[in-house]
């Protein structure tokens, strides 16, 4: 399949690459900073662990909800560019202050110490890594232009790791400075500064267009509240894709497996290659470092460039990691006393382990971004990399810990003179096996990974053809918006003047606590609406979705309406069963003569099963053009014939079923939308022609019980006409229609239970907004 490339400009990348260096030399700072803490501050293995431990634990819990801000952020700038800025700055203080430790202090001063501005430091990391990761995601669409994106990033920061090792020189050189700790206090400043400036280069280059008019959540503190439901939801539904699984946990092990022993080397260099005399080790710990990075820079990322392009992302990391194997073994042989030089030639090989992980993982990360908008519906480049750096930092977390604990298992004791036996043996031991065991792990996982060249190009093409169709005219109600149909005579405007008067000198409050009133009073029946924000109508719903909403809205209706039996809609009424509601079922039809009979077939058999007490065939079909009148006939006797006990009928608006007197009369109920709103009446006026809705289609019922299927008023959105949607236009209606309806007897079913975001293309703004409760599952209107 041929793809348009759309190249990156050079400078974007750069610009990214820089943001790059800064997100690995704070890191790769801390991890040689950290030695100071044990060999020269006097931290036992424990507080080496929980120092290692809890600010990344801390880092790792906050992503997810950076994830969801940024995602979320409406704004000129763009989703994520001011965040990145903001922490970058918050980075280079914290990281400079946390530093500033003196050994003349206690250490459990020092210890608290450091752990405090440690959380400041992590909260800064996450504000600037969780969007700046999510930057390079949204800079290409291509297969292989991402993966030049992140070749390019990681070779600009790999030079982090060919500066940071030469800290150990500088630390531990008397001339420079009179102990490692004032070294490391002097060199944080630095680091914080310089980089802090590296990290707001991406801000300050790459280019983003304008979010401020994007229907994203809310980012209120209430609204941020209420969606860490949300958030744990779009992280399981992240983490529910396979690819996307493999992808992370192969990164945990092998991230975490490398990071847990990656602080052995200053210990092993020193105390098995020169016998615990760090001045003599000399460059020997700082050339570890410095050459594997530059083998990275120039040998590996090159090579796994190229190699993703020829052979494919998987493949290219398979052999990435078989050639780290034979790195991490060789370690094993070539530190030899004596001969320190020896351990160079180990160095090519090692490096392909984590050189290669990021520049592939993140490129395939952006592969399976795409794979869940083509099965949700929406981009999630925030949440996606919250959840990888999530795994990435978790990891970093256990390595943390883990290496106390290796350290205190082996008894290790930085400042002891003499280790006891075995120590450093066990160091080596650890610091050759486990990154072979987690590479192991890693390769076994991802041996089926299978978001190929092929199936990328597949998904993007069908991504391109849904956002072709979403730029199509919107689908609209030509029926309502043509107008009011119905008349008010002076009698009407006298009932409307008392609405007024009832209304119009209460306040927002009084408005609520009546709405509450009614709330708590109970509706007769409810439309159910189960999509979730990112799904769409043919999505297949999960029974927790359905469940969850049902406990909701169980306490204030006798009576659910559904809308379709297929797809996991089929499951509304066995639930709304259980919490002891009558249910109305709907068989959605349309154009697809299979998918109907599909519909039929499943309404029928609900209702065999007792779950139906209302069978509905059919919703505004007829409005919409989609079937003849005929059709629908046939339908509907086809339903009577299977369920001769059951009342069975069609839906559709009350002007409809007045012109379709066939169809009423197949029917054993009518059954009548009405919108006063979409007719563009005014919400004074609406209740009074509701009632008048309500009267044409009992005039054309002949007798027959007429119930009111859906009515309602959207809380935001377009205007109608005079009909003007806002809160307290919506809750005066639902108070004064479900009022006069419990007042006459009349069965009413509110719309809708719960906004439905999937309408925003066939309705704009307004089609999403008739709830009683958000998107997101809470009351709106408190």
């Amino acid at each position: 399949m041929s793809t348009t490339v759309k190249k990156v400009p050079m400078g974007q990348k750069i610009a990214f690459g820089v943001g790059m260096l800064a997100n690995q030399m704070f890191p790769a700072s801390l991890g040689i900073f950290m030695v100071v803490l044990v060999q020269n501050l006097g931290f036992p293995g424990w507080m080496w662990g929980i120092v290692y431990f809890l600010p990344r634990v801390l880092d790792a819990v906050t992503d997810p909800i950076m994830g969801f801000i940024s995602d979320n952020t409406k704004s000129v700038w763009g989703r994520r560019r001011q965040y990145v800025l903001l922490g970058a700055v918050l980075m280079g203080i914290s990281f400079s202050v946390m530093w500033q430790l003196y050994g003349e202090n206690s250490v459990t001063y020092n210890f608290t110490y450091f752990l405090l501005w440690s959380f400041a430091f992590y909260i800064g990391l996450t504000i600037f890594s969780v969007p700046y990761v999510a930057m390079g995601y949204e800079m290409s669409e291509d297969f292989h232009e991402r993966t030049q994106i992140m070749a390019i990033a990681q070779w600009i920061g790999q030079w982090a790791w060919v500066i940071a090792p030469w800290f150990w020189v500088i630390m531990y050189e008397p001339t420079w400075f009179p102990n490692p700790e004032s070294a490391t206090r002097e060199l944080a400043i630095w680091v914080g500064v310089i980089f802090a400036i590296c990290a707001m280069v991406p801000a300050i280059f790459i280019s983003s267009k304008s979010t401020k008019n994007e229907n994203f959540s809310p980012l209120t503190f209430n609204a941020i509240g209420d969606s860490l439901s949300q958030i744990i939801r779009g992280f399981k539904e992240a983490f529910s894709l396979k690819p996307f699984r493999k992808l992370c946990i192969s990164t945990f092990f092998i991230f975490n497996a490398f990071n847990t022993v990656a602080g052995f080397v200053f210990f092993i260099v020193v105390w098995y290659l020169f016998n615990g005399d760090a001045g003599a080790a000399g460059y020997w710990t700082p050339i570890f470092g410095s050459v594997g990075a530059l083998v990275t820079t120039f040998i590996v990322i090159p090579i796994v460039a190229w190699m993703s392009k020829k052979i494919g992302k998987k493949n290219a990391f398979m052999v990435s990691q078989a050639i780290a194997l034979i790195g991490y073994t060789s370690l094993w042989f070539l530190f030899v006393p004596g001969k320190p030089w020896m351990f160079i030639f180990s160095l090519p090989f090692h490096s392909f382990g984590i050189g290669s992980l990021f520049v592939l993982m993140m490129s395939m990360t952006a592969d399976v971004i795409d794979l869940d908008e083509l099965n949700y519906g929406k981009r999630r480049e925030g949440v996606f990399g919250a959840i990888y750096w999530y795994m990435v930092k978790f990891g970093f977390a256990i390595a943390g810990g883990l290496s106390g604990v290796i350290l205190t298992v082996v008894g290790f004791d930085g400042n002891a003179a003499v280790q006891p036996e075995g120590a450093v043996t066990g160091l080596r031991l650890f610091f050759s096996g486990l990154p072979m065991l987690g590479t192991i792990v890693a390769m076994y996982l991802m041996h089926d990974y299978d978001v190929d060249e092929e199936r990328a190009n597949k998904i993007r093409e069908e991504l391109k053809k849904r956002k072709a169709e979403d730029q199509k005219p919107e689908i609209v109600y030509t029926g309502y918006q043509s107008g009011k149909i119905l008349s008010l005579t002076d009698e009407d405007k006298v009932a409307v003047e008392k609405i007024q008067q009832e209304f119009g000198g209460k306040s927002s409050s009084e408005i609520k606590a009546l709405f509450a009133e009614t709330l708590d009073g109970g509706f007769h029946g409810m439309c159910f609406s189960p999509y979730l924000e990112g799904q769409n109508i043919g999505d297949t719903l999960t029974e927790n979705q359905i469940r969850r909403r049902m406990e909701i809205i169980a306490p204030h209706t006798q009576w659910v309406r559904s809308f379709s039996c297929t797809d996991g809609n089929e499951l509304i009424p066995k639930i709304a069963r259980e919490k002891g509601l009558k249910t109305m079922v709907g068989a959605w039809l349309g154009t697809d003569k299979s998918k109907n009979e599909a519909e039929i077939a499943q309404l029928v058999q609900l209702a065999k099963e007792g779950l139906v007490d209302i069978a509905v065939v059919g919703n505004e079909v007829l409005l919409r053009n989609e079937l003849t009148e005929q059709e629908v006939l046939d339908y509907l006797l086809e339903v009577k014939r299977a369920l001769p006990t059951i009342p069975v009928s069609y839906v559709d608006t009350y002007f409809q079923l007045s012109q379709r007197p066939e169809i009423v009369n197949a029917c054993d109920l009518v059954l009548a939308n009405c919108y006063p709103f979409w007719e563009g009446c005014n919400v004074d006026q609406a209740p009074i022609y509701l009632e008048k809705m309500y009267e044409m289609a009992k005039n054309a019922a002949n007798g027959k019980e007429v119930i009111i299927t859906e009515t309602g008023w959207p809380d935001s959105g377009e205007s109608v006409q005079s009909a003007k949607p806002s809160p307290e236009n919506a809750m005066k209606y639902i108070i004064a229609s479900n009022r006069w309806a419990q007042k006459e007897g009349i069965a009413l079913f509110n719309f809708t239970s719960f906004d439905e975001p999937w309408k925003v293309h066939h309705e704009g703004e307004v089609g999403q907004s008739w709830g009683i409760w958000n998107k997101n599952e809470t009351l709106k209107y408190k």
